[in-house]
């Protein structure tokens, strides 16, 4: 089992930049795959960016490619999301969450995560 907790969303204006952190507890936080997703008023989940448990592979939503990075501390048990050139659209809830399966897990996919956090407002302003 593990849980999540986000911090680091605010308000910032376009073109800013903020940096999210996922912290997890348990002790096996190595082996799941790790991403984040956002959830704007009025639309679904959609996922942002991934990555490997041994943060070989990185994964990103095309919306994001170039801005924003995602990283881990294994060590610390924590992922994180940096972002950089915000955009109005960039407006939503950010989730963290993590997936346990070892094998076929698609990064991009919803219902490959097992566990949630409860979300950080990310609003930026034009």
């Amino acid at each position: 089992q593990v849980q999540l907790v986000e911090s680091g969303g605010g308000l910032v204006q376009a073109g800013g930049s903020l940096r999210l952190s996922c912290a997890a507890s348990g002790r096996t936080f190595r082996s799941y795959g790790m991403g984040w997703f956002r959830q704007a008023p009025g639309k679904e989940r959609e996922f942002v960016a991934a990555i490997s448990r041994s943060s070989g592979m990185s994964y990103y939503a095309d919306s994001v490619k170039g801005r924003f990075t995602i990283s881990r501390d294994n060590a610390a048990k924590a992922v994180y999301l940096q972002m950089n050139s915000l955009k109005p659209e960039d407006t939503a809830v950010y989730y963290c969450a993590a997936a346990a399966a070892a094998v076929g897990w698609r990064p991009s996919i919803l219902d490959d995560y097992d566990h949630w956090g409860q979300g950080t407002q990310v609003t930026v302003s034009s």
